[in-house]
């Protein structure tokens, strides 16, 4: 195996929160010599720790995501990756030219063009002048911004800015790309456009994406590892899909079990939620649910009258996209049953094996039979999660658990014999 590009060992980073009680120069260099006459100093209350020993190894040619919660030390990290500010302890490795993408329009002019900030900012980041003509017309129509390339950027929007910022990093030709959450400014074409660009930096070139993002769907797609910090330290360095399942099941209630006590229960014209629950084949309340186990979607309620209602719920996955919608319609009995006064329960069964691998959510609705106007909505009101088995028995193709989609239902399938070949 060739040595890692990227090397990060036992980093640590230390502020000092809070002023030092100095007024001037001469008092600061006095406390400053004061602190070094010390033999073993202390960290005061003041010292906030922004990364405790961070050890990781990145090979080339990888993409790897990195991912937690603000103030995880997500951009602490990159700065010192890129040398902007200095670690207070531990060693980082880089085996290659280093393109960053920080914060946008970064090292650009307001007063100057797009033009000349292209050649000054490909200048910044360590690009030849032959380098940049060169590349100069890929660069603008990347960017799409040969209209205004002549105009001054400060009177560009913060999209154009941040499509020509990406746009001078991504065709520097790195052996290191560093991406932090700039892409959110521009809009959903651009960010799958950079998304490829980034893909075709990695697979077409061989080089190396750092890619820090909240969006946990574009992760997914770009990245076959991830790395997770949380409180400045790294809890795990894994494939995608186990650090994003681990980073959006942090913020969960993982009993899957949203009951509301009587007193406080969401409430509609004429309604009263009871209870939202996922449970297992044996009826127990469950978060963890393995590939050859149905999940069972309970909603109960009081109908404080008779009326006519319409349960269902909207399943998501953990990158936040629908997964589908049910609702009993289709089942006469149900979809127009008259409500008396009283408790209620109505549940559908997900098949085993229908649900790819992750993390799901579960909004609840109670809604108005005849036009489904909603009484009650209850956003994220369950979270379940669907594991591996372990015996491969929807292995299929891949030879793995992990099928590539959003669903894995085992369809039924037929073969037959039309006849022998023909006679030439």
């Amino acid at each position: 195996m060739s040595r890692p590009i990227i090397e990060v060992e036992n980093l640590s980073k230390r502020y000092r929160l809070g002023a030092i009680g100095a007024t001037s120069f001469r008092e600061t260099l006095q406390r400053w010599r004061e602190n070094r006459r010390k033999d073993a100093p202390t960290a005061s209350q003041q010292d906030f720790w922004a990364l405790r020993e961070v050890s990781f190894k990145v090979q080339p040619g990888e993409i790897v995501g990195i991912v937690g919660r603000n103030g995880a030390g997500k951009s602490t990290l990159l700065k010192l990756l890129c040398r902007i500010t200095a670690p207070t302890s531990g060693r980082v490795t880089l085996r290659g030219r280093v393109a960053s993408l920080l914060e946008v329009g970064t090292g650009f002019h307001p007063d100057l063009t797009g033009r000349e900030n292209i050649f000054l900012n490909g200048a910044l980041l360590g690009m030849s002048r032959a380098e940049i003509v060169r590349k100069f017309d890929e660069i603008v129509a990347f960017a799409e911004v040969e209209k205004f390339i002549d105009t001054p950027v400060k009177r560009y929007s913060s999209g154009m800015y941040v499509r020509l910022a990406f746009a001078v990093a991504a065709h520097l030709e790195p052996e290191i790309l560093i991406v932090d959450e700039v892409l959110a400014v521009g809009d959903a074409q651009f960010q799958q456009k950079c998304l490829g660009k980034m893909k075709d930096v990695s697979s077409g070139n061989g080089r190396t994406v750092l890619f820090v993002s909240h969006n946990a769907q574009a992760v997914s797609v770009l990245c076959k590892n991830a790395i997770l910090l949380h409180d400045g330290r790294l809890v795990d360095h894994a494939p995608v899909r186990q650090i994003l399942d681990r980073y959006l099941a942090s913020g969960v209630h993982h009993s899957a079990e949203a009951v509301w006590p009587f007193e406080t229960a969401p409430t509609g014209p004429g309604l009263k939620l009871h209870s939202v629950k996922v449970c297992g084949p044996d009826g127990i309340v469950s978060y963890d649910f393995r590939l050859g186990q149905t999940v069972t979607l309970s909603i109960e309620f009081w109908c404080l009258k008779s009326m006519k209602v319409l349960p269902s719920f909207h399943l998501y996955n953990q990158n936040g996209l629908m997964i589908f919608p049910t609702a009993p319609q289709h089942i006469q009995d149900l979809a127009e049953k008259t409500y008396e006064p009283g408790l209620y329960r109505s549940s559908c069964v997900i098949p085993a094996a229908f649900l790819n691998l992750g993390l799901y959510f579960v909004h609840a609705w109670l809604s108005r039979e005849t036009d489904g106007h909603a009484y009650i909505h209850i956003p994220e009101a369950v979270s379940f999660r669907i594991i591996s088995d372990g015996t491969g028995m929807s292995a299929g193709w891949t030879g793995t658990d992990e099928w590539p989609g959003v669903i894995r239902p085992l369809l039924p399938w037929t073969g037959e014999t039309l006849g022998p070949l023909p006679a030439c």
